[in-house]
Parts: structure tokens; C-alpha cells; sequence
């Protein structure tokens, strides 16, 4: 398949450039140390054999991702599940979710869907500002992640906005792939998932015919993922009281790298997926004269009641309901030894915050609300 040059910056490599990009992770020393951490008794001749012997970015992925992924789950997760029950797994979709973890939120859905019947895992959205090292950049590339382009001036950001537009269209017609993308930029550091509606102009900018006609080319479904428990909670609420106490305090490229390690390789618990029906079927009922912003507003609080409707809620989501509004109005969804358990784990992960001035309180009602959210943006749905 010829892909227009238009994309070359952005998208996955074709299967031609994947010598090229072996060699060049290979000449990594990052890289392999990585990989020696990773395959302690493969000597790094036998993996650069493995990975040569990939004709494409999907055996690359089943030949490293999905073991990788797999392994993880057992060790830092209690079991994950996927419903996909209202998919045909026959067709391909753009999935749009909430945002938990930088990295394993595709990643996962990756392994997902292939033990699920689909004969493709996903082309990925990531944020440019992740990408800071040559060598991850290839990495993700390889892994079948497509760019977003991030932090450009206005006139270049409308022409990255066009083109990543365009190229998901690209995905889900020609190339007949499925998409992940997050429903917003970055994750909800409070677990308040919302649609930014400017995710959806962008997607609009590609395709052809109305507003409708365009989302319906892309097969949108609204992704629900649910962790347990988030390896990351503490580094959030540290950074609610950075940005409450600093000035114009703004995350480094090393925050974002401890983040990514502490999400692949903290506990989780359970975790569950939940794909809603494809929403082409509401997008067609809409009225075909609404004004922009009301279209755009009316889809975005859509996909966030499907969202929200497939959470799976756990303990911790109840107890940090009653914990914040002091009282027992939930009790019945955890038990004594849940509450006690949930008190030593917020210890726990709060002993983890290195401030000079921590707020306690603060941090503790942050973390509270992170695991609330969930639990009361699911009732509303209901």
C-alpha cells in the first residue's frame, strides 16, 4: 500500500524501514541495556536474531509486546478482563477511552484485542512530548504508534491537527486498522474523565461530507478502563500541591519518565476494559442542523456517559466516597478488612511523597478524590 509522504513524519514504519530501525536500536545503549534488564539470560546476538526475523510492526509486537505484557499482568496486576461483547471483531474501530497509565493503557488493549478474535492490534496516539530520546521514537514507531504533534505555533498546529486527522482516517479506511486515542490531552489527574471536545474538531478536520459523516467514518467507541488501584496516585496528588504552591510550576521531561515507570511497574490490582457499542447508530440520529458547538458538546457528553456507564467499580471507589463525605452511606459494597486495607494503602503510597511543605490533608483528600470520581461519574451514568 502506498501511504502519502504527507504522513512519513507521523506515522508507524512500513515493514521496508524496519532493517533500518533495528540497526539503529541495536546501536542504543540505552536500548540494550533495557533489553538485557528485560531478557537477563538472552544474550543481546539472540533477541537482535528475534528481532531481525519480524517482517512487520505486528509480529514485532506478538514476538515481544504481548509476552511482555502478558508477564506484567501476572506479576503487578490481580487479572484483567475485556468485554467487547457489543463488537464485531470483524471491523475496526477507533476506540476512545479515559486515561489511566502513559504507557500500558494501549498497550494492554493491544493484547486485549488480539485474544479477543481481532486479527489487528491498534494504531496508537502518543503526545511528542514523550518522545524526547531518538531511540524511544523509533521504539514507539515500531510499536505501531502514530505522532501527536504538541506545543507548535497556532498556523502549525492547525496543519499537525489536519494531518493527524487526516492519517486516522487514513488508518481506519485504507489501511484497515484499528486507532486508540486518549479523550483528552494527558491524563485526568483526578479521575474526572471528560471528552475534550477539541479531540473531536480534530478528527472532524479529516474524512469527507458533514460533521457526522466524518466521526461515523472513524467508528468511534468509547473505551472504559478501570484499574483497582493507580501505581501512580501519589505522584498526582504531588503534583496538585506543586501547582497549588508554585507559580507557573510545570512538569519536567523527567516526571514523565518516572511516571511511565512507575505505572508498567506498580501494583494495579484488578482491572477491567469495557468497549461500548460503536456510536455511528447515535451519531446518524442526530439532528443534521445542530449548531457546531452544540454537535460537538452533545457527542463529547456521550461518550463520557459510555465511559462512565462501563466502569467497573471496586472497593476503594466506594470507601473513598464515604471517606471524603464521612459517613458509611456505601458500606455495603466493602467490608471492615477492605477499610483497613485501603487506610494502610493511602499510608503507604502518601509515605511516598517527597515535599518539603506536605500538606497532608491536602494530598490525602487529592488521592480520596482520585478514586471517587470514577464511583460517582458512574452513578450519574446510571
Amino acid at each position: 500500500m502506498k501511504i502519502p509522504e504527507k504522513f512519513d513524519s507521523i506515522r508507524p514504519f512500513e515493514p521496508e524501514e524496519l532493517p533500518e530501525v533495528y540497526d539503529r536500536l541495536l546501536r542504543s545503549e540505552q536500548f540494550c541495556q533495557i533489553v538485557k534488564y528485560l531478557y537477563p539470560q538472552m544474550p543481546i546476538e539472540v533477541v537482535a536474531r528475534k528481532m531481525k526475523g519480524c517482517k512487520s510492526s505486528l509480529e514485532f509486537q506478538l514476538a515481544f509486546c504481548y509476552d511482555f505484557i502478558k508477564n506484567l499482568l501476572k506479576k503487578a496486576s490481580l487479572g484483567c478482563d475485556f468485554d467487547c461483547s457489543a463488537l464485531d471483531v470483524t471491523r475496526r474501530f477507533t476506540f476512545i477511552s479515559n486515561h489511566r497509565d502513559i504507557v500500558l493503557d494501549s498497550a494492554i488493549l493491544d493484547v486485549l484485542l488480539y485474544d479477543a478474535g481481532f486479527k489487528t492490534t491498534c494504531e496508537i496516539a502518543i503526545g511528542d512530548n514523550l518522545l524526547l530520546l531518538p531511540w524511544v521514537k523509533d521504539l514507539v514507531r515500531l510499536n505501531k504508534s502514530f505522532i501527536v504533534e504538541r506545543n507548535l505555533p497556532m498556523r502549525e498546529m492547525l496543519m499537525a491537527s489536519r494531518r493527524l486527522a487526516e492519517y486516522m482516517h487514513f488508518v481506519i479506511g485504507e489501511k484497515n486498522d484499528n486507532v486508540w486515542i486518549a479523550q483528552r490531552e494527558g491524563r485526568a489527574k483526578d479521575s474526572n474523565d471528560r471528552t475534550q471536545e477539541a479531540v473531536l474538531k480534530m478528527m472532524t478536520m479529516g474524512g469527507t461530507g458533514s460533521l457526522t459523516d466524518r466521526l461515523v467514518q472513524l467508528h468511534l467507541v468509547p473505551l472504559s478502563v478501570s484499574y483497582e488501584f493507580d501505581p501512580c496516585d501519589y505522584l498526582k496528588a504531588k503534583e496538585f500541591q506543586q501547582r497549588r504552591d508554585i507559580a507557573g510550576w510545570r512538569k519536567g521531561a523527567q516526571d514523565d519518565l518516572v511516571s511511565m515507570q512507575t505505572g508498567i511497574l506498580g501494583f494495579k490490582g484488578h482491572i477491567h476494559y469495557h468497549a461500548a457499542p460503536c456510536i455511528d447508530d447515535f451519531l446518524r440520529n442526530l439532528d443534521p442542523d445542530l449548531p457546531k458547538n452544540d454537535f460537538y458538546r452533545i457527542v463529547a457528553e456521550h461518550i463520557d456517559h459510555e465511559i462512565h456507564r462501563g466502569y467497573r467499580l471496586y472497593p476503594v471507589n466506594y470507601l473513598a466516597m464515604d471517606l471524603l463525605a464521612d459517613n458509611n452511606e456505601h458500606a455495603a459494597y466493602y467490608s471492615e478488612a477492605d477499610k483497613a486495607q485501603f487506610e494502610q494503602y493511602l499510608t503507604a503510597q502518601m509515605a511516598k511523597i517527597d515535599l518539603y511543605n506536605k500538606d497532608e490533608a491536602f494530598l490525602r483528600e487529592r488521592m480520596l478524590t482520585m478514586y471517587a470520581n470514577p464511583a460517582i461519574n458512574h452513578f450519574a451514568a446510571l
